[in-house]
């Protein structure tokens, strides 16, 4: 399965986790794993906290810090440092399935990462009861 989403900045973090939860509902697993894979080169997937919305913003704010968008690359396109925090968060995730329902902390949520927008982007989604 594929999602699509559609990002409106440059750099966001998008909380995906419901997205993921109503795709897992249209499966009959009750025990297995959801995989999730981000086909692009300056986008990224990855779990934290959920719960309160300035977690989002601080990890941006720091990547945006540590990486900043002018620092003298050499990539022709300019976006060097949306390939840089891609690598650094990563292009995949897995989660465990129990029960029906994704094993995420209680406050824990999964975040679709644009290092490069606003675009469309596809998330790939395998849910499977064996690994």
């Amino acid at each position: 399965m594929i999602l699509t989403i559609k990002t409106k900045q440059q750099t966001e973090l998008i909380d995906i986790t419901n997205k993921i939860r109503t795709a897992l509902q249209s499966h009959d697993i009750q025990d297995g794993f959801c995989f999730l894979y981000v086909p692009h080169t300056t986008a990224a997937v990855t779990i934290n906290e959920s719960a309160d919305p300035s977690v989002p913003s601080d990890i941006l704010m720091v990547l945006n810090q540590v990486i900043p968008w002018k620092a003298g690359y050499r990539h022709m396109e300019g976006n060097s440092p949306a390939h840089i925090k891609s690598t650094l968060v990563g292009a995949s995730e897995m989660i465990a399935i129990e029960n029906g329902q994704l094993v995420l902390g209680t406050w824990q949520g999964i975040f679709f990462c644009e290092f490069d927008g606003p675009r469309t982007r596809k998330l790939h989604l395998r849910i499977s009861s064996k690994l």
